[in-house]
């Protein structure tokens, strides 16, 4: 079932070019748990946890982007659930990304790290216990809340 977002690549803010790029980053379930992954020391925030997932491309939809990097990043074949609220973080002005997270299954395969150093799955109680990008914290703040539903979906 394909979702609908609107995605801004360009705008203008008070005569400056603002660039919004668009990134897809999945919450893979197993079970109980959800997957987060360490940025490694080769990466931009390297040690920080975030969700799996990449920048979307030209005529690429967030959808067909998610499943396309997830199987470059960790060799799994996933199966997109429900979409949760897109988030637009600043790291450095003038470039913000807008984060459409999707809730995902697992359909195939086995995780092998291709760019993370690390990975864990970890439960409502273990959300906070890691160090999270900055732009996944409202995420990870809109699951807690609604950990209990998406639980009782799977």
């Amino acid at each position: 079932m394909p979702f609908s977002f609107s995605i801004l690549i360009l705008h203008t803010v008070e005569g400056s070019s603002q660039k919004i790029i668009p990134v897809s980053c999945a919450l893979i379930f197993q079970g109980e748990k959800v997957l987060a992954v360490k940025r490694s020391k080769s990466m931009p925030l390297a040690g920080f946890w975030e969700f799996p997932g990449g920048k979307i491309e030209k005529g690429e939809s967030p959808e067909e982007c998610l499943k396309r990097e997830i199987k470059e990043e960790l060799a799994l074949e996933i199966e997109l659930v429900q979409p949760l609220s897109p988030v637009e973080y600043t790291y450095s002005a003038p470039t913000t990304i807008q984060l459409i997270p999707f809730v995902v299954r697992i359909k195939g395969g086995e995780i092998k790290l291709a760019e993370h150093e690390e990975y864990r799955w970890l439960g409502q109680k273990e959300l906070f216990e890691v160090n999270w990008a900055p732009a996944d914290i409202p995420i990870v703040e809109e699951l807690s809340s609604i950990w209990g539903c998406l639980i009782s979906k799977q």
